[in-house]
């Protein structure tokens, strides 16, 4: 059987996460989930090979809520994930799935947290745990993370944590867990380091391997907008205004949202309708038949559906909600583009989903422009155009002989001069689509995806040089060249571990036992007793305030700071 004919049903999930999936409107696993699903529900040990972005989480969410106890109160699966994001989606992942398993909980855990509330919530009980490696150390050394019932481990995007210098804090941690468990490890790629780990804790595992076809044409132009400052409706709204477009497909997640935003569009006066896997056959093939005829310009459908589809007249794509998986991504923009014709796509990407973006960009080897929203401006100039060619195209079409007598009539009777007659005209004409605009412009989001540390962008780009910033503070950490450490380990680790924007991150300077970093001042109190636990390469950083020493033994410390090096948190001066 065919990934493609498999629905979840056949799946053999437990019923309450089968509930999730179909009232969520999932109609079909991708290849990822197909594959593994099977195999953890059987309890044997996963190596899953797929890219970011392919649907992991619900390949590895959804058989172990099938498996997990609620009577028991202490952690049955911890996931270790590489970055607080991931790890904040992947919790609230498992709780959309489990919506309808009474009693479940499922907890976060990452640096630059509250650590007394994950404490307290640790000590209510708590079925899943995700973390970033860590903070989960963290809580093994104060004994408040019990494993001792721990029936499964899953190590989710196992490449990144090694590229961000994690790998030998997850082996820590998996030596401190229960030898008899389920252990499930997937990675984008498969370098030496990971198949090492592999073989050393992972019991005759199952091996699952997705290839993603994703190329995507030249002659379709990838641009995405980053989800900031207005909701995607009216986002939609505005891109609708100034694209020229000839029919267009939005793809959205869920049977539900397709209906949900065909309705909204239609009431904004766009021709729109449907297209998911509740309709018949029928009735697809008349929806798409429509499109074809130009009785209607948008379709709003789910992957499932929109398989198949071959309407050369579709000029656009818009990505809604961004697929999980980057061949959908491929699949969904190959709609238009068709037949040697010019395409656009565009993508809604939400602050959390960034690592999607990546993972699109990296699997199609094509990096997509980021876009802004149309302003009121843009929008009022759009719609006098069209009003202007509007009368220019009725002037010369029509016999307007009749209006001519009225108006000039009307014009002697009240003395008004014509131009303030079809002044008045004209307001009338658009009072349901007014030619001024009053939408409050929307300020970008702040994008960081561009900033990201990538595997060859640190080496390559030198970070910028911050010393002069007078905000700034140098920082001294305990790991250098001897211990491989890279720009890449140190940046992933703060941000990471601490909740430090890499945007935040000045200056950092590599030698040979240490290193130094420049950063915000006034730091609060727990992020910088946070930063001194950190990990790099498996050497805590031990942080304190540079005293400008270049290679040589640590001297006293600065006496404007506390025993700990630590600065004062109002201070304006720098450090020596």
């Amino acid at each position: 059987m065919s990934s493609e004919s498999i629905s979840f049903s056949d799946l053999a999930l437990a019923a309450p996460v089968l509930k999730a999936i179909t009232d969520v409107g999932y109609e079909q696993p991708s290849p990822i989930q197909a594959a593994s699903i099977p195999h953890l529900l059987q309890g044997h040990d996963l190596l899953g090979v797929a890219q970011t972005g392919t649907g992991k989480t619900a390949a590895f969410a959804l058989p172990m809520l099938s498996n997990i106890d609620v009577s028991k109160k202490t952690p049955q699966l911890l996931v270790l994930a590489p970055t607080r994001e991931l790890a904040i989606q992947v919790a609230e992942a498992f709780q959309r799935y489990a919506c309808n398993i009474k009693g479940f909980h499922v907890l976060p855990i990452y640096g630059g947290q509250d650590m007394s509330g994950q404490l307290r919530q640790l000590r209510r009980g708590v079925h899943v745990v995700v973390g970033t490696p860590g903070r989960v150390m963290d809580h093994l050394r104060r004994s408040s993370l019990d494993l001792s019932g721990l029936t499964s481990i899953v190590l989710d995007e196992a490449d990144e944590m090694l590229r961000m210098g994690f790998i030998d804090d997850v082996e820590w941690i998996l030596e401190h867990a229960p030898k008899e468990r389920q252990t499930a490890l997937f990675s984008a790629t498969m370098p030496k380091q990971i198949r090492s780990v592999a073989n050393r804790y992972l019991n005759s595992p199952k091996e699952v391997s997705i290839k993603s076809d994703t190329t995507t044409g030249d002659n379709i132009e990838q641009c995405y907008w980053m989800v900031s400052g207005t909701n995607k409706l009216d986002a939609l709204t505005r891109i609708l205004e100034v694209e020229s477009f000839d029919g267009m497909i939005i793809f959205v997640r869920t049977k539900t949202a397709t209906a949900e935003l065909a309705e909204k569009l239609e009431a904004r006066g766009h021709s729109a309708s449907a297209l998911n896997g509740d309709m018949n056959q029928q009735l697809r093939e008349r929806t798409i038949e429509r499109l074809k005829n130009k009785k209607l310009d948008i379709i709003i459908a789910t992957d499932v559906a929109a398989r198949g589809i071959d309407v050369q007249r579709v000029s656009h794509v818009i990505n809604y909600d961004i697929p999980y998986d980057s061949e959908a991504y491929v699949h969904r923009i190959g709609r238009t583009g068709r037949a040697g014709r010019s395409g656009k796509a565009i993508l809604f990407v939400a602050p959390r989903e960034k690592r999607l973006l990546y993972a699109i960009e990296k699997a199609t080897r094509r990096p997509l422009v980021s876009m802004e929203l149309p302003t009121s401006e843009t929008v009022s100039a759009m719609r006098v155009d069209q009003f202007k060619e509007t009368l220019l195209e009725t002037i010369k079409s029509q016999d307007l002989s009749f209006f001519n007598e009225v108006l000039a009539q009307f014009s002697h009777e009240n003395d008004i001069a014509p131009e303030e007659i079809a002044s008045a005209l004209g307001f009338l004409c658009q009072k349901e689509r007014p030619l001024q605009v009053q939408w409050s412009n929307v300020k970008p989001a702040r994008d960081n995806h561009r900033d990201r540390d990538r595997n060859d962008s640190r080496e390559k780009r030198p970070r910028r040089e911050r010393g002069s910033d007078e905000n700034m503070q140098t920082f001294r950490i305990e790991v250098g060249r001897t211990h491989n450490a890279r720009p890449g380990d140190i940046v992933g680790a703060i941000a990471n571990e601490a909740g430090i924007d890499s945007q935040h991150i000045g200056a950092i300077r590599l030698f040979d036992d240490f290193s130094t970093v420049d950063l915000p001042k006034g730091m609060p109190d727990e992020t910088f007793e946070t930063l001194k636990k950190v990990r790099v390469r498996n050497q805590t950083l031990n942080i304190s305030l540079d005293q400008g020493s270049r290679g040589k033994p640590r001297g006293d410390r600065p006496n404007r700071g506390d025993k700990n090096g630590k600065p004062p948190r109002r201070s304006g001066r720098k450090p020596s």
